[in-house]
C-alpha cells in the first residue's frame, strides 16, 4: 500500500530544496519560501484558479512554449508588492550558475516562476513585505532536509478561515516506487474546518496513522467557534484579493509540460478536499507542479492515479499547515490576532480524546 515518504514532506523527492524567510519582528507578519529544482532544472507547469492571483512567468510555463525547466519556484507573502522577492532567488541562482543556457557556456537566465498571497498590514505594518533580499535568505537557507512547517515563509501571516493559516507539507510514495508530494502556503478566504464538527475536512485523507491524535472537538468548542465567527467585526477581513492559497506538487517521475500542467490542475482537487469555499474572486488560488525525471514516465493506466495522489497531498498539506499553525496577536500594534485550530479546538488534540 502506499505510504508517505521518508519525512512527508516535499523534500522526499530527491534533488528538490526548500528554503524559508520569516520576517516576525514587530510590525511584520510574512515571508518568503523557495522551492529550489536540482542543477539540471524541473519541468514545470501551472494551474492558475482563483480570481484575484498575482503571479510571475506562469506564461512561460504554457506547454506551447520553448522554456521546458525551471530552476525554483517563489512562494511569497506581500501581496503583489511580494513578487520583488523573486529578485534575490535569480541571483543565487545567478551566483550558482544556474539557468536556462542562452549561447555561450556560462552564459544562462534563471528561471522562476512565483506566486504571492495577500498577508499586508497583519503584523501592523501596512508596506511591509518581503523583497530581494528575503527571496535571497531564503535561497540561502534552502536544505534538501525536512520542511519546517506552520508559521514560517510565506505561511507567516497566512489566516484560513478566520483562523491562523500556514505553510504545510505533505508526499506520498506510490506501490511503482513513485514519490510525490506537496507544500502549501495556506491563506484562504474559506475554511479549512468542517463547521457542524469542528473538524479539519484534511484528516479524513490522512494516509495510515499520519493524523492519529486528532479527534473531533467538544460540542462546546464548536459552539464557541461559531460565536466568535459570528461577531466578526468585518467579513473576516478579507475583500478582493486579500487571500488566496499557493502551493507546489512535485514528483521525481518524469513528465512532459503538458502532464505537469494537468498534475497542477487535478492538485486544485486537493484544495476543495481541504477548504471550502475555494477558488472564490477573493483568492488567487495556484499550484505549480514540478517533475524532476529521475524515475521513468509512468504508464498511461499510472498516469491519473499519480495526479490524484497530488491532489491528496495538497489536501493533507493543507491539514498539516493548519496543525503547525500557532496563535498570534498583534492587534495592538494594528495588525490581527489569530487563534490556531489547536487552541480553538484544544479538546480535538487532547490525551483523552485520542
Amino acid at each position: 500500500m502506499s505510504a508517505p515518504g521518508a519525512t512527508n514532506s516535499l523534500t522526499d523527492v530527491a534533488g528538490l530544496r526548500v528554503g524559508h524567510h520569516t520576517r516576525d519582528e514587530p510590525g511584520w507578519l510574512t515571508g518568503t519560501t523557495v522551492v529550489i529544482a536540482p542543477p539540471g532544472g524541473a519541468v514545470a507547469g501551472v494551474d492558475v484558479r482563483g480570481g484575484g492571483p498575482g503571479t510571475r512567468e506562469t506564461d512561460l510555463l504554457d506547454p506551447r512554449n520553448l522554456v521546458d525547466r525551471v530552476n525554483a519556484i517563489l512562494l511569497g507573502g506581500g501581496s503583489a508588492p511580494g513578487l520583488a522577492a523573486a529578485d534575490g532567488v535569480v541571483d543565487g541562482l545567478f551566483a550558482d550558475g544556474l539557468g536556462w543556457p542562452v549561447g555561450e557556456p556560462g552564459r544562462v537566465v534563471p528561471i522562476v516562476p512565483g506566486a504571492i498571497l495577500f498577508d499586508l498590514g497583519r503584523g501592523g505594518g501596512w508596506p511591509n513585505h518581503p523583497r530581494a533580499q528575503d527571496g535571497r535568505a531564503a535561497y540561502d537557507a534552502a536544505t534538501a532536509g525536512p520542511v519546517a512547517q506552520g508559521n514560517v515563509g510565506a505561511g507567516t501571516g497566512a489566516r484560513a478561515g478566520g483562523l491562523r493559516g500556514g505553510i504545510g507539507s505533505a508526499s506520498v510514495v506510490l506501490d511503482s516506487g513513485v514519490t510525490v508530494a506537496a507544500l502549501v502556503a495556506v491563506n484562504a478566504v474559506g475554511s479549512a474546518v468542517d463547521p457542524a464538527t469542528g473538524e479539519l475536512y484534511a484528516v479524513r485523507w490522512g494516509l495510515g496513522d499520519e493524523f492519529a491524535g486528532v479527534g473531533r472537538p467538544s460540542p462546546e468548542e464548536v459552539l464557541a467557534a461559531r460565536a466568535r465567527w459570528d461577531a466578526r467585526p468585518d467579513a473576516a477581513g478579507t475583500g478582493p484579493g486579500m487571500a488566496t492559497t499557493i502551493g507546489v506538487i512535485a514528483t521525481d517521475a518524469t513528465l512532459t509540460k503538458a502532464q505537469c500542467q494537468k498534475l497542477a490542475g487535478i492538485g486544485h482537487d486537493g484544495y476543495a478536499r481541504a477548504l471550502k469555499p475555494v477558488h472564490t474572486i477573493f483568492d488567487g488560488d495556484t499550484l505549480f507542479a514540478l517533475a524532476t525525471g529521475e524515475r521513468p514516465a509512468p504508464g498511461v493506466l499510472e498516469l491519473p492515479w499519480l495526479m490524484e495522489a497530488g491532489a491528496d497531498c495538497v489536501a493533507r498539506a493543507v491539514g498539516h499547515g493548519l496543525l503547525a499553525a500557532e496563535s498570534v496577536d498583534r492587534s495592538l500594534d494594528g495588525g490581527v490576532a489569530l487563534r490556531s485550530w489547536r487552541d480553538a479546538f484544544a479538546s480535538a488534540t487532547s490525551p483523552a480524546r485520542r
